[in-house]
């Protein structure tokens, strides 16, 4: 199958940014004005929406800037947010000139209070704590003012340290085998380590990356999903999104100064060679034919860009190893494939029937080689297996599932309908276009459940409407998905600048606004499932509702397409029943009442710190949450089996058989997956039904 879509990275360059800088080639002290010049640029005349450059959205961009810098009001004062205030209605003026006057002063105040605020926590950590004090905390961070001078500031750390000691201590102090005393002393070393790390890790901060942050502050007023990379962080985007990087096939942390590993990635170089463990630590690497470098203390991306390489090229680790031993360690890098990122199926059976279940946590795809691996493919691979497994009916989980290519999910959507149209699309200018599955084929005929949740967003919902409104699917989950109805498209910046040795990174930038084939958009209001299962933490987040600066939500008219009228009855048959059963389930029920007591717990700001109170505030905590423990220990009774084809080989392999029977331990206690069979089930019998009632007629 091939598609056309118009609005993408190759159109927007060659009509929207078809210019040149005057600067095509620039020393260090430009690269942030020529940057802020691309930048700006981009999001005027590539953006879906226009805004105004304006005292308003200086106004706005300000106090997003303070608030991405100091969240918690720890390091500003009141003062300071005042005198940073002359520049309040400048920003728009000083962007338009490329002057970066307001970005110099508050970088250099904001290094200035971080230094102060570790002076105040070094001298917190010298000075005994009293537990006895009635004294409280407020963790509200956005109703809580600046402080208004030194001594404010000083007590709103020493609160937070103690708050955080308190926290150590109370999940300590069930233990019996420790006195009290040695519990406090461990704690506030543990709080104490804690906090020097997050110090550390703020001034490994450099510069560049508090640049970025300072872009995202101008773009993100344009909408919630505009979005500059610095290449670091471009980097990581292409990993997520493709899921596979060229390198040895391990995670890393920093640890005092140390480079850990704390995961092996199955699949890898590391893991195929067993040439390193969780808990090794990493002193020095070496590239093929050169001298170790020492990376003690070094920034921990840095790190990671001399550990990873091409595929085929030797890196030479200087380990120390869990016991101790010092060794250098040669591994051949190569291509690393994150399989918790990829679609994966299992085989539920219940009642001596076979349903089939597909996990796609992400619409991935490889743009640099499409045909090598992209989550439409591999969706349709895992249904091929399922249906030789004899399955009666499919589950697609799309729950926490972000989006990713819309290439991909054109294509997936084909795979569970024949020709038609899939999602409309609006353009710049209000250009619309149709994008379509050409493809007759159809790999999955049978009935077919979509699962989704809050945090199914954007190519998620395209599937999701798409199936709903061919009547192909049945959506189980929470009410409603996310709500991103917004197309956006990767910009890389570099190609703006000739002759330049500094990477630019890019710009993830609002395109387009998708609509459903009936013409409504799922801006704002998501897909509405047609069973809904609520989940513990449904009240805490509303989606794109509760983003800053949304696009609003319209509609447009529909396209031409034909419902599928194979399950119509079928459908409608077991969802009103599972409706109605749902409303009488006890497990349900006392879903909903824990959901409305986390939401209960978002409005508790006032925390005590005296030692007797807050035990006593974690007790009653401990003792509501424990009325739900029938909730967390819930088991549905599905058997969860390897498919045929895959037995054997995961069987061979330790770790990725032991990872699958965790995966299958994490869904035996899924309630979402439960009636999701349930809901097949109904369907399954409903379809003999009918055939056993059609025969009678006959005869």
């Amino acid at each position: 199958m091939k598609l056309r879509i118009s609005i993408i990275i190759t159109l927007l360059t060659v009509v929207i940014f078809g210019f040149k800088l005057k600067n095509e080639k620039f020393n260090d002290p430009d690269k942030e004005k020529v940057l802020l010049e691309i930048i700006k640029y981009v999001v005027e005349r590539g953006h879906y929406s226009s805004i105004e450059l304006d005292d308003d959205l200086s106004l706005k961009i300000f106090d997003d800037f303070i608030d991405k810098l100091d969240p918690q009001k720890r390091f500003f004062s009141l003062n300071d947010v005042k005198e940073l205030g002359r520049y309040k209605y400048k920003i728009d003026d000083q962007i338009k000139a490329y002057d970066l006057e307001f970005f110099e002063e508050i970088h250099k105040v904001y290094r200035s209070r971080i230094a102060d605020a570790k002076i105040f926590v070094d001298k917190i950590f010298d000075n005994n704590f009293d537990f006895t004090d009635n004294e409280y905390i407020d963790l509200d961070s956005d109703s809580i003012p600046f402080s208004t001078n030194k001594n404010q500031l000083y007590e709103r750390w020493r609160k937070q340290i103690k708050y955080s000691v308190l926290d150590i201590i109370s999940q300590k102090s069930s233990s019996d085998s420790i006195d009290d005393n040695q519990i406090k002393i461990d704690a506030i070393s543990t709080a104490k380590k804690n906090t020097n790390d997050f110090f550390n890790y703020a001034n490994e901060i450099d510069r560049d990356d508090w640049f970025s942050v300072f872009l995202n502050s101008f773009v993100g007023q344009f909408d919630p999903h505009t979005f500059y990379f610095n290449p670091d962080d471009k980097e990581k985007f292409d990993v997520s999104i493709s899921g596979n990087f060229d390198g040895i096939g391990a995670r890393l942390s920093r640890e005092d100064g140390n480079v850990k590993i704390v995961d092996v990635i199955i699949g890898g170089p590391v893991w195929k060679g067993k040439l390193l463990d969780v808990g090794d630590v990493i002193l020095a690497v070496g590239q093929e034919d050169q001298e170790p470098v020492s990376i003690f203390g070094m920034k921990l991306d840095d790190s990671i860009k001399l550990i990873k390489g091409p595929a085929g090229t030797i890196v030479t680790l200087t380990v120390k190893k869990i016991d101790g031993q010092i060794k250098d360690v040669k591994i051949k890098r190569d291509e690393v494939e994150l399989e918790e990122t990829f679609a994966k199926s299992t085989l539920i059976s219940k009642n001596s029937k076979n349903y089939g279940y597909i996990s796609l946590p992400k619409f991935y795809a490889d743009f640099d080689n499409y045909k090598n691996r992209n989550s439409a493919n591999d969706v349709k691979n895992e249904i091929i297996k399922l249906k030789n497994n004899g399955i009666k009916g499919l589950i697609l989980d799309l729950r926490n599932n972000g989006g990713g290519s819309l290439q991909t999910v054109v294509e997936m959507t084909g795979l569970f309908i024949e020709k038609g149209p899939v999602v409309q699309v609006k353009s710049i200018g209000n250009r619309k276009k149709i994008l379509y599955d050409r493809d007759a084929q159809v790999y999955w005929n049978g009935p077919l459940v979509v699962l989704i949740n809050e945090m199914s967003a954007s190519a998620s919902e395209i599937i999701s409407a798409a199936l709903q409104d061919y009547n192909r699917a049945i959506i189980i989950g929470s009410k409603k998905s996310f709500g991103k109805g917004t197309v956006q498209n990767i910009v890389d910046l570099n190609r703006f600048i000739s002759n330049s040795d500094y990477d630019m990174g890019a710009i993830k930038v609002t395109t387009d606004i998708f609509y459903r084939i009936n013409g409504e958009s799922v801006q704002l209001e998501g897909v509405e499932s047609d069973i809904v299962i609520p989940d513990s933490y449904m009240y805490l987040f509303n989606g794109e509702r509760d983003e800053k600066n949304p696009l609003k939500w319209d509609k447009i008219g529909p396209a031409t397409y034909t419902k599928w009228n194979k399950y119509n009855d079928k459908f409608k048959y077991a969802t009103d029943q599972m409706n109605k059963k749902l409303n009488q389930n006890n497990i349900i029920n006392d879903i909903y009442e824990r959901a409305n007591w986390i939401k209960s717990q978002q409005s508790i700001s006032n925390i005590p710190l005296n030692l007797v109170k807050y035990k006593k505030y974690q007790k009653d905590q401990k003792l509501k949450a424990s009325q739900f423990d029938k909730i967390l220990s819930y088991e549905n009774q599905l058997s969860f089996n390897f498919l045929k084809t895959e037995k054997t080989f995961i069987k061979a392999n330790k770790e990725l058989f032991e990872a699958r029977l965790k995966w299958h331990k994490n869904l035996s206690k899924d309630i979402f997956i439960d009636q999701a069979v349930n809901t097949l089930d109904l369907i399954d019998s409903s379809i003999k039904t009918n055939y056993i009632l059609a025969e009678n007629k006959t005869e």
